[in-house]
């Protein structure tokens, strides 16, 4: 089983921590925050990693390299050199990398959670997703918008309401939490090109019929690091805890 850890992100909220340290490489609870998702993932089942690089890409690599040893699986790098390419075009990017082995992982490497990545995975194969998000209630100014069977219909953000096809008045409006995993099909369905968020291919293809699913996510703990607050509370949560 395969994984990709969104580990391209400047960090620029972070600043002046991430000017000489990739975001990606902040240390939490005593590991950089790359290698916290890649171990969680290993106790998954995860065999094999793609992480994507922008900021300090060879910093990142040369982490990497460093990560495959000690991890002892495969740890390929797809380095965005020129330009940041956001999620979908990170993901759209390192596809050869992902192709071979069924349901793969995506997993942001600023994200810190003990979510259960085993039930995760477990759920997406149990389904007829084409992908599997993990969400859950939060306060975020950008929700995806379920029915009630847990389909993607929709996404809120400060510019507006999108639906995919009819309105669905009983959405329920849910923060993704930056983990999901996604058919090996979805890599040939990547039609957008260039930089582009994953949002904008999951709504296409809810909007061609194709199961997008929420996993429930609101028992377990989640974190992000994006500011200088955030990372201070994930600090907290995670001191005394294995990396």
């Amino acid at each position: 089983m395969k994984a990709l850890i969104l580990a391209a992100g400047v960090g620029s909220r972070l600043r002046p921590l991430t000017d000489e340290t990739p975001k990606a490489l902040l240390s939490v609870g005593g590991a950089p925050m790359l290698e916290r998702a890649a171990r969680r993932l290993q106790a998954a089942g995860v065999s094999s990693f793609v992480v994507n690089a922008h900021h300090h890409a060879g910093r990142v690599a040369a982490f990497c390299a460093d990560l495959s040893r000690r991890l002892g699986v495969p740890v390929a790098v797809s380095r965005e050199d020129g330009l940041l390419l956001d999620t979908g075009g990170g993901l759209k990017q390192a596809a050869p990398l992902l192709a071979g082995e069924g349901p793969f992982f995506v997993h942001n490497a600023d994200v810190l959670s003990d979510l259960d990545l085993a039930a995760l995975m477990a759920a997406h194969r149990e389904s007829d997703a084409l992908a599997t998000l993990a969400v859950r209630e939060r306060e975020t100014s950008r929700r995806l918008l379920f029915d009630a069977n847990g389909l993607l219909r929709g996404r809120r953000s400060p510019e507006g309401v999108e639906w995919v096809g009819a309105p669905v008045p009983d959405a329920v409006a849910l923060g993704f939490d930056g983990v999901s995993v996604m058919d090996e099909e979805f890599l040939g369905l990547l039609s957008e090109e260039g930089v582009f968020p994953l949002t904008r291919p999951w709504l296409r293809l809810a909007g061609a019929g194709r199961p997008v699913r929420a996993f429930r996510a609101d028992a377990w703990a989640w974190h992000d690091i994006g500011t200088p607050e955030k990372l201070a509370a994930a600090r907290a949560w995670a001191a005394g805890r294995p990396a």
